[in-house]
């Protein structure tokens, strides 16, 4: 074979033509047909390793080919914390075990997986047909495919390295490959497609193990045939989960990963309601959850319950504190937007030992600093962190907006609570809307503040409404003096609106119906006073004096 045909141009561009190889051409008629090849691929076929031997245990279904890898993953990731993990390259040179197509070394001393034989042509007749035979030293199961080495070399870097000039392979007719039964499918599937463009399988699982062989034998081409008709197949879950794998596992992550995209996008969508869903988003792996988690859409109460949830995922999957110490910061801290917290939660995360304490320290000094900074300050590290591909900033759209406290024990017992709502937000409640702000607490009570579009009755007009709530029902009461104020132009500092006192009990609130005392189409105009670069800014002052 000529030593000028580089390798690296048919991975870089296997839809075009090379040395007169197009990808469209179709060479079926040759495969497998000793008047068109120049050289035997001998295939022996090992039995596949049981359940006691690997921690592969030879299941094919997609659910449990994801359980497989998670539970190798999650291996690796305890393993790395105890300072003892060997890498998987290793083990698999050691053992041929864990992985589910691995090509086993007939000679240890060589690079290539693929052998040369050193008396081919005694071994093997002329034949147009797959034949099969039997290593009787090992009772192995044996196939001869007759090939062409410059179409296999023209399609896979591999075999064009294989069979250049240099190696004992390219003097030698006959090579071998060793692999498991269950990757024989998906082997010979491949060097069919690498003849006619091709293939015989259909289903996910079936084209993943293809394409994992692909991988193996760097054959690109196929790699994006393979991932290009899973993207048409209907996504599932399970499949989902399996796709999310692969960038750990195959090396041209570029091929797939419209692929892996593909699957967060379904989950993400799919589990966007992680309350209603938390059984089941609870056993997913880890790439599964990284995957909801990193979602803006989640349809949530507050950051709280993202918080609540990664914690309880974390403490099912990993019961040792290093281990989830570790995987909680290299993992899962990251998505979760710790500055949309409630303070009473940043000062559990403080005191929470699945963390770090260093880390738990950074990531709530963060947030605090996020909330003090000005709106506009805040908008600009939004901005930032998208531009960065960092969600930390990114605010998702919570059913209780987050609000700002401050809190005073002197000289009387006090908070000072901040409410921002974009304008899309407040023309969104037209005609009977309402938004609820998360939860904050005075003299050990639970209070919030919703926004409602109501109907003024005097008027007969729809106007914007502010209400002070308590969380508690009972027959606890309590007595608070209140203020609502907001910002408006032209000065653009917080001017009071109404003030009172009001003594709560359990479920009570308390407000106002028209805060502004302007129509509803006045409140909302292009022109409104009360928004400020389209943020209206709200402020309840609550003090308890006794």
């Amino acid at each position: 074979m000529d030593s000028d045909i580089s390798p690296g141009g048919v991975a870089d561009r296997p839809t075009g033509s090379r040395n007169g190889l197009s990808s469209d051409s179709d060479f079926a008629f040759a495969f497998n047909d000793s008047n068109f090849s120049d050289r035997v691929l001998r295939i022996v076929i090992v039995p596949d390793l049981t359940d006691s031997d690997s921690d592969s245990d030879g299941r094919t279904t997609v659910a449990d080919s994801v359980h497989n890898r998670k539970r190798r993953r999650e291996d690796n990731i305890k393993e790395n914390v105890a300072d003892v993990m060997q890498r998987e390259e290793q083990i698999l040179n050691c053992n041929m075990a864990d992985t589910d197509d691995v090509l086993a070394y007939e000679n240890q001393d060589e690079e290539a997986i693929a052998m040369a034989e050193e008396s081919a042509d005694d071994e093997y007749t002329e034949s147009n047909d797959s034949s099969s035979d039997t290593d009787c030293s090992s009772d192995l199961q044996v196939k001869t495919i007759h090939i062409s080495s410059p179409i296999l070399a023209a399609r896979s870097p591999f075999f064009y390295k294989l069979f250049s000039k240099g190696t004992r392979e390219s003097e030698q007719r006959q090579v071998t490959l060793r692999i498991y039964a269950s990757a024989e499918p998906a082997i010979m599937d491949l060097l069919n497609f690498m003849y006619s463009n091709s293939l015989s399988a259909s289903t996910p699982s079936a084209l993943l193990d293809v394409l994992l062989a692909a991988d193996k034998y760097e054959v690109a081409s196929c790699m994006r045939y393979c991932s290009q008709l899973l993207r048409n197949l209907p996504m599932t879950c399970e499949s989902a989960l399996l796709y999310l794998d692969l960038p750990s596992t195959v090396s041209m992550g570029d091929t797939v990963q419209p692929l892996t995209e593909a699957a967060k996008q379904f989950l993400a969508a799919r589990y966007k309601d992680i309350t209603k869903f938390q059984d089941e988003v609870l056993n997913f792996p880890l790439a599964g959850v990284e995957a909801v988690l990193s979602s803006d859409d989640l349809q949530v109460a507050s950051e709280d319950v993202v918080y609540d949830f990664m914690l309880k995922w974390a403490r099912m999957h990993y019961p040792k504190v290093e281990e989830r110490q570790h995987i909680l910061g290299t993992h899962l801290a990251r998505l979760i937007r710790f500055p949309y917290m409630t303070c009473r939660k940043l000062r559990k995360v403080l005191a929470c030992n699945d963390f770090d304490h260093e880390l738990a320290s950074n990531l709530v000094l963060d947030a605090l600093f996020f909330k003090a900074e000005e709106p506009h300050r805040q908008r600009s590290l939004v901005a930032g962190a998208c531009d960065a591909c960092s969600p930390r900033f990114v605010e998702r759209a919570y059913r209780y907006r987050p609000v700002k406290v401050m809190e005073f024990e002197l000289p009387h017992q006090q908070c000072i609570v901040y409410l921002d709502l974009k304008r899309e937000e407040c023309a969104n409640l037209f005609p009977t809307g309402r938004v609820y702000s998360q939860a904050f607490h005075l003299g050990g009570q639970g209070f919030f503040l919703s926004a409602h579009c109501n109907m003024d009755q005097q008027n007969a007009i729809h106007c914007f409404g502010l209400f002070l709530g308590m969380q508690e029902k009972g027959s606890v009461s309590i007595a608070v003096d209140y203020e609502f104020a907001s910002r408006s132009k032209p000065t653009e500092e917080y001017a009071s609106k109404y003030s009172g006192n009001y003594t709560f009990t359990g479920g009570k609130a308390v407000g106002y119906r028209n805060l502004f005392g302007v129509s509803w189409t006045a409140f909302v105009a292009d022109d409104s006073p009360y928004f400020i670069n389209g943020i209206l800014h709200l402020r309840a002052e609550l003090t308890i004096k006794q």
